[in-house]
């Protein structure tokens, strides 16, 4: 089946190649090549090579490979990329040719005033909608949480993206819970992308290049999730001299080295991050506390390396190990990641390029409790990933950009294996491995019909197959919201098919240019989703556990369309966008009431599948230009789901449901040498489930919901204040300061925000129930971190 797809979508592409003629009929020529960085060989994404004077160009793709054709004769090209000095040339093109670029920064002037890598206007030309991007300089100009800054708490200040609250992992994107997010690093997945509970994120900033959420308008090229893709990607290491970056701060610190194999052809990066709080905490208590021996860190490493075999070859290899570790006396929990990533680009000829990757991605955890007589509790669970994907881009011409490829993805999971020791004995409750493996093949193409119009659309079709060796469990059904009655269940052998689902999912996305500061955007797309988290606490914590598509679950389905205004004001200083959207999603898991999630190897029989659907408005306005700049965000929508037999049958709203959001983030250049920054956040509290009775047995009070609907009331708003200096220090060199001094401070005006509310009977009142608040940060949290590079 692999094969029919991945034949399927080449026939598909060739067809569309051979509707033009060829090249050489036309009296026509091509230039490519890379174009990079000069000063550290980074490839640079989104750089332009155009003719100047009209709107024929390029675009450099994700590992800086360009491809123009253009008329055989003289042209002027310029090659540019904001933040760099713009190369223009003459060139008497009358054959194919391969020519790479290396472009300088600008000078620090410049520098100050520019926080993205994009072209001025791409949010208004390009067919792209509901994507933002991140420059990791922009990134650190943000206030951060004990100063320590932070990819995914910055992406929660864009439009769209939230939170359940302070200390949850994941993010939640238009209303989608954290599982339908594809979180990428360097290509490969990361299932929990959160350290300490979700204060920081797994990336290392100083090993990220690039940062890139996309939430609508999916191109066919990315698959597997329904709500989002947050695509990170890696630096390559300096490829011209060596240079080591790092920091030390309140809670940990970090460092990374890069440096050259072989100048120009080959080199490398690794860095490495290790909390302290536990270490700091020891001293100060004495030896009879429990904390005396606690531990409580985090710590990652990433590296990575690549080697240009020749102009046509180019192979990575990249990895990330991370891990947090949470003990005290009788307990231990811990959790992690570890990925690992080899791509080979190969370029056929001036118009074909290609990336192969291949991954593998595990997350895993483990907890354990003990007693002082030697009984105890373990339990460790993990779910792994092995993939081979190949990309193509054929660059047919300047209207038309061809991207198709393949992918197989196998899904190796253990839902549990736990050990419980007890006076009498030891009782192991291991599960079954569950297996699946996913195909896909897609064909996109970026067709431009005039100057003005632009559509970008595909085709991906996805084949899941849930394989044995494993046992199918058969369910009878019941009334509603209530556990299936088990029926039979069925042994499968190794790699024998138990369930098959096949999901077409168009893509569709397009731009009409009203004028040079001003375009409308559409699009839509269809996501299919195979994995899905089960969870039924307030917020999802690193014990969750994935299930896989089975005989019983169908794969979530998702349909999403957008539309959207995009003007630009004073030569692209002011960028502003307004879109809506609507998406509504088949197959969401829920669960009936008081489920049974814990150690259940017929959990299928306790979850639940319905609709979701969430809609909404999203308002941006962003200044990238002067000493002031930053950006307001804000956000109105809805999401709510409809499930059998919960909610009396009717539409409730989402835990994910936050009615408004409004971000803002700003940062003013004081000096070359002071910069300040503030972020200020409010959003609506999310949804939860409040008794409006009881019932009371003896002095116990029983908090009750006589209506039957799920979520009937909201938790208080959520708002937050942080500011934050950084302050050059020594000498500037290369138009940047060597060393910097951070300070920051979180939560600045000491707001208690609830992460949930929970009730209790009144203390001294035994016929009196009370709400409480828990707040997971309930104070001021100021932090001071020393940057250095050299």
């Amino acid at each position: 089946m692999q094969f029919k797809l991945t034949l399927f979508a080449f026939l598909l592409a060739f067809t569309a190649f051979g509707q033009d003629k060829p090249e050489g009929s036309e009296g026509k020529a091509t230039i490519s090549g890379y174009i990079k960085d000069s000063k550290n060989g980074e490839s640079l994404i989104g750089a332009s090579i155009y003719k100047v004077g009209s709107n024929v160009g390029a675009a450099a793709n994700e590992y800086g490979f360009y491809s123009l054709t253009l008329p055989k004769g003289t042209h002027t090209l310029g090659v540019s990329l904001i933040g760099y000095q713009t190369f223009t040339f003459v060139i008497d093109l009358q054959k194919s040719i391969t020519k790479p670029f290396e472009l300088s920064e600008e000078g620090k002037d410049l520098e100050e005033v520019v926080i993205t890598g994009e072209a001025a206007d791409k949010n208004v030309k390009s067919v792209e909608m509901s994507v933002a991007k991140l420059d990791i300089k922009q990134i650190n100009k943000i206030p951060a949480l004990m100063g320590e800054v932070d990819v995914v708490r910055a992406i929660q200040l864009l439009p769209g993206v939230t939170t359940v609250g302070e200390g949850a992992t994941g993010f939640n994107v238009r209303g989608g819970n954290i599982d339908q997010n594809l979180i990428l690093l360097d290509e490969a997945p990361v299932y929990n992308s959160a350290h300490l509970f979700g204060f920081f994120s797994v990336f290392n900033p100083d090993a990220v290049k690039d940062v890139k959420l996309i939430k609508g308008g999916i191109p066919s090229q990315y698959g597997g999730r329904v709500s989002s893709i947050l695509d990170v990607r890696m630096k390559e290491g300096n490829s011209k001299k060596t240079a080591v970056q790092g920091g030390i701060g309140t809670i940990f610190s970090r460092v990374a080295i890069e440096a050259p194999i072989k100048k120009d052809k080959a080199s490398f990066i690794i860095a490495a991050r290790r909390s302290y709080i536990d270490a700091l905490v020891k001293p100060f208590v004495k030896e009879s506390n429990p904390l005396k021996k606690a531990k409580f860190y985090f710590y990652d490493l990433t590296a990575k390396v690549n080697w240009r075999i020749n102009d046509k070859n180019t192979v990575f290899v990249s990895g990330y190990l991370g891990r947090d570790v949470f003990g005290v006396s009788v307990f231990k929990f811990d959790w992690g990641n570890a990925t690992t990533t080899a791509r080979w680009n190969h370029i056929f000829n001036k118009k074909l390029f290609m990336n192969t990757t291949a991954f593998y991605s595990n997350y895993d955890y483990y907890l354990e409790f003990s007693t002082p007589n030697g009984q105890g509790f373990k339990w460790k669970s993990n779910i792994i990933n092995y993939s081979l994907k190949p990309d193509f881009i054929y660059y047919h011409n300047t209207r038309n950009t061809i991207r198709f490829g393949a992918q197989a993805l196998m899904y190796d999971f253990l839902p549990y294996d736990a050990t419980g020791t007890f006076e009498n004995g030891t009782v192991s409750f291991k599960s079954d491995k569950r297996y699946g493996v996913e195909y896909s093949a897609y064909i996109g193409n970026e067709q431009k019909f005039t100057q003005n119009f632009t559509v970008e659309y595909g085709l991906r079709v996805s084949m899941y197959d849930y394989v044995g060796k494993g046992t199918a469990y058969f369910f009878r059904d019941t009334v509603p919201n209530t556990a299936l009655p088990f029926d039979h269940s069925k042994e499968y052998a190794s790699g024998k098919s138990m369930q098959k689902y096949i999901t077409p999912e168009p893509r569709l996305a397009a731009n009409y240019v009203l004028s040079k500061s001003s375009s409308v955007k559409a699009s839509y797309n269809r996501m299919a989703q195979y994995i899905q988290l089960i969870s039924n606490t307030a917020a999802s914590t690193p014990l969750d556990v994935y299930t896989i598509a089975t005989n019983n679950l169908k794969p979530l389905i998702a349909d999403q369309g957008s539309v959207g205004y995009f003007r630009n004001f004073k030569d692209n200083m002011y960028e502003t966008s307004l879109e809506v959207y609507y998406k509504y999603m088949q197959n969401q898991l829920d669960y009936v009431d008081n489920a049974d999630l814990f150690i259940n190897p017929q959990v299928e029989a306790q979850l639940l599948q319905g609709l979701g659907k969430a809609y909404g408005m999203e308002l941006y306005i962003k200044k990238s230009k002067g000493k002031l700049q930053g950006w307001i965000s804000y956000t109105l929508s809805r999401t709510e789901r409809l499930v059998r037999g919960i909610s009396n049958d009717d539409w409730f709203m989402s835990r994910y449901d936050r009615t408004h959001v409004l971000n803002t983030s700003a940062n003013y250049d004081i000096t070359k040498r002071l910069n300040i920054s503030a972020n200020f956040v409010y959003l609506t509290g999310v949804p939860a489930t409040f008794p409006n009775s009881k019932i009371q047995v003896q002095d116990l009070n029983i908090p009750y919901n006589t209506d039957g609907i799920r979520n009937n009331y909201r938790v208080t708003p959520y708002h937050r204040l942080d500011l934050g200096l950084t302050i050059g220090l020594g000498k500037m060199k290369d138009g940047d300061f060597r060393q910097n001094l951070t300070i920051s401070v979180y939560n600045v005006y000491n707001r208690r925000n609830a992460f949930s509310i929970y009730f209790r009977t009144k203390q001294g009142e035994p016929n009196q129930t009370e709400a409480v608040r828990f707040s997971m940060i309930g104070s001021v949290v100021p932090a001071l971190t020393y940057n250095f590079k050299f």
